[in-house]
């Protein structure tokens, strides 16, 4: 019988976590076997490895415990990968060697597969003199474009495409450009943005108070701070950023505050930083720890919950043993503070199987509970480790009691904290967890309300088919298996129902009893008012959050990728074309008509067989697909991306008469050849007159030669749906939607910030 709780979870395993070799064949047979891989890999630092290897493993069955994704992926592998999710690179210094030699370290980071985040307030702003080459500076959103280049042409370890921060002070002389430079839908894409707020700045606000943009003890500019928030708010109600760091909050609360200034987080937040700092991830699923649920018994296994976590805070400690580093100076800084961010998944889930709503007060205060529980066996947990390895490093009791997180624990974890030492500088952090939530059967994500209690996702079949299924969320499936087809209760809420609010007051109750910070976003209906909006950021502050995000969708960022319901908007074809608007791609009919045309090139051993196939559509026949073969090896690898490319045009629809044009356009440099008395330029151009061909003889392209238009009984027509979100870079579904502070997709798990 299968692990998995539902269909997508089994393919979430095998796509982003089974251990496979370089030919793509499975070494990981089930996922019993990539649990006892991580298990057996975390457990060999320990003195006795057996033993501990079935404990992690325990931790690790039924999905109770999930490690991060780098490390589901990469423990036990061998590859020269990190386990680590998160980091901040050094500080940047204001020249431009030392610019470049940062964008390096940058690009060697997101090799291997670590998001990363950047402080951008050290450089100069934009026109401050340059000493010694009599020229102005270009400023920090210059070197950010820089850096969202280099991003865009790496591919880190996973087939994932590195995720940035970039911050900037709120007093920086360029800040009001930092606000608006996501106002421009192609520019700094591969960036998150947040603005560093001080406390000073917040006292500004309250109080109408002028405002000084400095930078290296000059005031280049006053303004008005309540201005300056308020295009923040307008910026982020519009475009769905910048959001805000609470930075001296961050420092005053860090139980490292002796040792560090932290001026950066990681991708999507929940890791605060120092210079070359880096954490690692993992997640406790409330949702399998419920006992009784939807009945008046409902509740968390408290005594579980605190094994579990001190398994997984062991576990999490040897990862800082086990794992690689890009660089010698995350990997020196990991082990001086040995920083860890376990957290939690399927919050909301639990919530709903005890009867709470989400955002309630008595929801708000169960959370509260739940995470002092956490909170408090992790920090035994390690105290307990220190006992038996060592406090970490840099551990100072005196000065590591004085933190603001470590005053409001209880007073007999002080004690043993003061008396032993402990493992971990830092241990708790809410991390973004949409693809391992999906892998452990679709449960709440994180710390977020159930997006939606189910969706259809469209899966695309090996033959070129596309099969639909339902996801459905954890505790709504559970709630059908015991009630059948009865009506959700009144309790069940999700994310497209809530008030902002809600939101909030969920972050800040986590967020007392979490030492790093949290990923969330908070999401607001599209048609929200920005009276209703503006004040959202200022409750973040006033309940004590560190930071805050929210996304209401907005052209630019793509949740809206419209295609008008009249025929009338639809853009205007080029003349003659008759086009068919799609807001995706075709799907595949079970059985196709075609044809296959062999072409013989001169000078070449083997032949080339082309087939295409076609589809009928509002009467017309088009072509839907095209394949290429020949058993000549040289040709295999341009053949294939070939029959990807032409048939992911053809499947998009409109006039696709173009693809023959550009093939016929193509030449060799070294010769072209005769072919029934005609030159033909190159292989390319000959198979685009067989395109060509089939077109003609299939009605498609009226007459003979190039540059002839399609079918002129062609109607202009708009077909599907509005799509409900962006597609995904992926797997190519709609959909994609803000979840934690990442773009997220429900349907492969794909996430901006890996």
């Amino acid at each position: 019988m299968s692990r998995f709780a539902a269909p997508i979870a089994e393919q979430i395993w095998d796509m982003k976590y089974r251990l496979k070799d370089a030919e793509g064949q499975a070494i990981d047979g089930s996922v019993e076997d990539s649990w006892r891989r991580v298990a057996r890999d975390l457990a060999s630092v320990e003195a006795e490895p057996a033993v501990w290897e079935d404990r992690f493993y325990a931790a690790l069955e039924d999905f109770r415990f999930l490690p991060a994704g780098r490390i589901l992926a990469g423990a036990g592998t061998g590859r020269a990968v990190t386990l680590f999710n998160c980091f901040v690179m050094g500080t940047i210094p204001d020249s431009m060697s030392g610019i470049f030699e940062m964008l390096k370290e940058a690009a060697l980071t997101m090799q291997q597969g670590g998001g990363i985040g950047y402080d951008f307030s050290t450089i100069r702003p934009r026109g401050a003199a340059v000493k010694g080459v009599a020229a102005d500076a270009s400023g920090p959103l210059s070197f950010m474009d820089v850096w969202d280049a280099m991003c865009r042409t790496i591919m880190s370890a996973g087939s994932r495409r590195g995720a940035m921060m970039a911050t900037m002070r709120c007093d920086h002389p360029d800040i009001e450009a930092f606000i608006a430079a996501k106002q421009d839908s192609a520019r700094l894409r591969m960036f998150n943005l947040s603005v560093l707020v001080t406390d000073a700045f917040m006292e500004a606000v309250r109080a109408d108070a002028a405002w000084d943009l400095v930078f290296d003890g000059r005031v280049y500019q006053t303004v008005q701070a309540r201005d300056l928030w308020n295009r923040i708010m307008r910026a982020t109600y519009d475009f769905a950023e910048p959001g805000v760091i609470f930075i001296d909050r961050i420092n005053k609360a860090n139980n490292l505050s002796y040792v560090e200034t932290i001026a950066a987080t990681n991708p999507c937040g929940e890791q605060p930083l120092p210079p070359y700092g880096a954490c690692l991830l993992g997640s406790i699923n409330l949702s399998r720890l419920v006992s009784a649920p939807f009945t008046e018994a409902a509740g968390l296994d408290e005594k579980a919950l605190d094994e579990l976590v001190r398994t997984a805070i062991r576990m999490m400690d040897n990862v800082v043993d086990a794992s690689k580093f890009p660089l010698p100076q995350q990997e020196a800084e990991a082990q001086a503070k040995r920083r860890i961010g376990l957290g939690v998944t399927g919050l909301a889930d639990a919530l709903l199987m005890l009867g709470l709503r989400y955002g309630a007060p008595d929801a708000v205060e169960q959370t509260r509970i739940w995470m002092k529980a956490i909170a408090r066996a992790a920090y035994l947990a390690s105290v307990d480790l220190a006992k038996e390895k060592g406090a970490f490093p840099l551990f100072d009791a005196d000065a590591y009691l004085q933190s603001g997180f470590m005053q409001k624990m209880d007073e007999d974890v002080r004690e043993a904290v003061a008396r032993h030492g402990i493992r971990n500088a830092l241990l708790t952090s809410i991390a973004p967890t949409g693809t391992i939530s999906l892998y452990a059967g679709n449960v709440s994500s994180g710390i977020e309300p159930v997006f939606a209690y189910a969706y259809t996702r469209k899966v695309l079949q090996k033959d070129g088919s596309r099969t639909e299924e339902e996801v459905v969320d954890y505790a709504v499936q559970m709630w059908r298996d015991l009630h059948g087809d009865a009506p959700l209760p009144d309790y069940f809420v999700n994310a497209q129902t809530l008030a902002p609010r809600d939101h909030v007051a969920m972050q800040a109750a986590a967020q007392e009893w979490v030492d790093s910070s949290i990923s969330k976003t908070i999401n607001c209906p599209e048609d929200i008012s920005f009276e209703d909006f503006k004040d959202v950021y200022l409750a973040a502050w006033d309940l004590g959050c560190k930071g805050c995000t929210t996304y209401r969708p907005n052209d630019v960022t793509g949740s809206v990728l419209s295609v008008s319901e009249k025929a009338e908007t639809v853009p205007e074809a080029d003349t003659g074309a008759d086009v068919v608007y799609l807001t995706e791609p075709l799907d595949r009919p079970g059985a196709l008509e075609g044809a296959t045309y062999k072409l013989k090139w001169p000078g070449s051993e083997h032949a080339i067989y082309i087939t295409i196939n076609d589809i009928v559509q509002a009467g017309h026949r088009r072509p839907f697909e095209i394949f290429i073969n020949s058993k000549n090896m040289e040709h295999y690898a341009w053949t294939v991306a070939l029959t990807r490319m032409i048939s992911a045009v053809f499947r998009r629809g409109g006039d696709v008469s173009f693809v023959v044009e550009e093939l016929k356009a193509v030449f060799d440099p070294r010769g072209g050849a005769w072919m029934q008395g005609n030159y033909v330029p190159s292989i390319l151009a000959a198979i685009g007159g067989v395109i060509e061909r089939h077109m003609i003889a299939t009605g498609f392209l009226a007459g003979e030669g190039m540059g002839l238009k399609s079918d002129p009984q062609a109607e202009v027509m708009v077909i599907g749906e509005r799509p409900k979100g962006p597609a995904c870079p992926s797997c190519g579904q709609y959909g994609m939607r803000m979840v934690e502070g990442c773009m997220t997709c429900p349907s492969c798990g794909h996430s901006k910030c890996g």
